[in-house]
C-alpha cells in the first residue's frame, strides 16, 4: 500500500479532472475537497469518489464548465444556482456573499441549487467556521431511506454538518454525519470488498433486517435511532428541495451512475455570527472543560487531526493515476 502525500492527491485529482473535461478553477475546488477529505480519513468521501466525478464529467451527467449565478432575493438570503455543476465551485463563488450577509444582519442562509453532490458536508461548514461562524448545513441525496415501519425508499441518508468556531480561527467542535446509522459509501464499499454488514444498518426489500450488503442495496437503509433520525432525514429533505431549487430526494438517480441524469441536489447552510452573544466563547469553554472531565472524552471534532499523508490501497491510487492520465 503505497503513502502519498496529501499535496499529490490533489495535484493527481485535479489533473484527472482536467483531463475529463473539467476547467481549471473547478477542477481545483473539487480536487482541494477531494485531498481534505483523505486528509480526515474520511476514504468515502474522497479518492473512492473521483472515478465517479471522472467518468460523470464525460458522459455530461455533471456540467464540466458550469458558470454559478449568485443572487440575493433578500439582504439575509444568498441563493447560488450551481447549472448541474459540482457543488465545491458553487460554495466557493458564494463563500464571499455569504460572509458578507452574516457579518451585516447577524445571521445568512446560504442556498445551493441544482448541484452535483457535495460528499462532505463538514468540508463546507469548517471553512465558515474558520471565517468565525457557527454553521449548520444539509444536503439531501438518493432515495435509499424508508420511513420506519416502512419499505418504499423516501429520502436518502441526508446528512447534517456542524461546526463552531473557536474564536482563534479553529474549530471548538464540528460533526459531519448522515442521518441514517451510516452513510451509504459504507454499505456500497463492503459490497465491493465482498463483506458482511453489521446488522442494524439496513434492511432488504422486503423490511426485514439484512447483514448483506447486496440486498441492503436492493432495500432501504435504517435511520439513526429510529423515528428521531427520520425526522431529521425529513428536515433536512425539506431544506434542501424546498429551498435551494432542487429536487426531492426521491427522483434523484443513483449518485454513482456514470450516465443519467444530473444530480440536481440541493445544500443548505445556516450562518450564525457568534460576536453578536456577549457569553458566546465562554460558554463554549465551559461546555469543553464539563465535556472533558472523563479521561478520553472530548467535544466531536475538537482535536482535528488533519494528516500530510496517508496510505492508499494500491488499486485505488493506480486507478487515480490511469484518470489522470486521462
Amino acid at each position: 500500500m503505497p503513502t502519498v502525500t496529501i499535496s499529490e492527491i490533489q495535484d493527481i485529482c485535479k489533473i484527472a479532472l482536467e483531463k475529463h473535461g473539467a476547467l481549471p478553477w473547478i477542477a481545483g475546488a473539487v480536487a482541494d475537497a477531494v485531498a481534505k477529505n483523505e486528509s480526515r480519513s474520511n476514504r468515502i468521501c474522497g479518492l473512492y469518489y473521483l472515478q465517479s466525478y471522472c467518468q460523470q464529467l464525460r458522459t455530461g451527467r455533471v456540467a464540466k464548465d458550469a458558470e454559478p449565478v449568485i443572487s440575493v432575493p433578500k439582504p439575509g438570503f444568498i441563493h447560488v444556482d450551481a447549472k448541474y455543476g459540482f457543488a465545491q465551485p458553487a460554495f466557493a463563488s458564494a463563500l464571499p456573499s455569504a460572509i458578507a450577509a452574516a457579518r451585516e444582519n447577524g445571521t445568512a442562509s446560504l442556498a445551493i441549487g441544482h448541484s452535483h453532490t457535495c460528499t462532505s458536508l463538514g468540508y463546507f461548514t469548517e471553512q465558515l467556521a474558520r471565517h468565525g461562524f457557527i454553521a449548520l448545513g444539509f444536503t439531501n441525496s438518493s432515495p435509499i431511506v424508508a420511513p420506519p415501519g416502512g419499505k418504499v425508499r423516501t429520502i436518502g441518508t441526508n446528512p447534517i454538518a456542524f461546526s463552531v468556531p473557536d474564536g482563534k480561527g479553529g474549530i471548538a467542535m464540528q460533526f459531519d454525519q448522515s442521518t441514517t446509522v451510516v452513510a451509504l459509501g459504507r454499505i456500497t464499499m463492503a459490497k465491493d470488498a465482498g463483506e458482511s454488514i453489521p446488522e442494524g444498518w439496513a434492511l432488504d426489500e422486503y423490511g426485514q433486517p439484512t447483514t448483506d450488503p447486496h440486498k441492503a442495496l436492493a432495500g432501504s437503509l435504517v435511520s439513526a435511532g429510529g423515528y428521531k433520525g427520520w425526522g431529521f432525514g425529513l428536515m433536512a429533505e425539506l431544506l434542501t428541495a424546498g429551498l435551494t431549487g432542487g429536487i426531492a430526494s426521491q427522483f434523484v438517480k443513483p449518485l454513482k451512475a456514470p450516465t443519467g441524469e444530473p444530480h440536481d441536489l440541493g445544500q443548505y447552510f445556516l450562518l450564525i455570527d457568534p460576536a453578536n452573544a456577549e457569553y458566546f466563547y465562554e460558554r463554549c469553554q465551559q461546555v469543553i472543560e464539563l465535556v472533558s472531565q472523563d479521561e478520553g472524552t472530548r467535544l466531536p471534532g475538537q482535536f482535528i487531526n488533519e494528516l500530510t499523508e496517508v496510505d492508499v490501497p494500491q488499486a485505488l491510487w493506480e486507478l487515480a493515476l490511469d484518470l489522470a492520465n486521462g
